[in-house]
């Protein structure tokens, strides 16, 4: 099969002899209307997908989007609310448990205090007691003391006078020691 040669007229400038395009066919002068027609319908058609189809989802998508964020934080300020209110009742809390520690604490140290007076009273009791009966066994063996000291010296009285070549009279060495005893 033999080719036939293009029409020159039919083909314009853009297409050779053969019939294959001169150059780039898309840079064709003579092809721009054509393009531009195509170009035009390919454009609109996919203006009217995406604002039918695309852009009403991802619209959607961006409302939603902006509503949890909305929700989030409205959820985060009431949070935030509760915590500064659980904080404060925790620190009312703590305030009045460290109160009710020192009150309790208070009342142990009143209690210990008054126990600790009561033991004061009866052991100064005890020993004032304890005082008054050493004092009256002093008092006593005293007393016992001098009686010896006195029979004692008496009876060395006695014995010295009878050594030293006297004769020893019971009245005479009791008024001497008396009277050395008292002074």
């Amino acid at each position: 099969m033999a080719t036939e040669p293009v029409n020159e007229e039919v083909a314009g400038s853009c297409v050779d002899a053969g019939g294959s395009a001169i150059g780039m066919p898309q840079l064709c002068f003579d092809w721009f209307p054509n393009q531009i027609f195509w170009l035009v319908i390919t454009l609109v058609v996919i203006f009217l997908v995406l604002s039918r189809v695309a852009l009403p989802r991802i619209a959607a998508i961006l409302a939603e989007r902006k509503g949890t964020i909305t929700n989030d934080l409205a959820a985060a300020e009431d949070l935030k609310a509760k915590a500064v209110e659980a904080e404060e009742a925790y620190n009312k809390a703590l305030a009045d448990a460290r109160a009710e520690a020192q009150r309790i604490a208070a009342e142990a140290r009143a209690e210990i205090q008054s126990g600790l007076d009561d033991a004061i009273a009866k052991a100064d009791a005890e020993i004032a007691a304890k005082a008054a009966e050493s004092e009256k066994a002093i008092a006593e063996i005293r007393a016992g003391a001098l009686e010896s000291i006195q029979l004692v010296a008496k009876d060395t009285a006695a014995e010295l006078v009878t050594a030293l070549g006297g004769e020893a009279d019971a009245k005479a060495i009791d008024s001497a020691v008396d009277a050395q005893m008292k002074g």
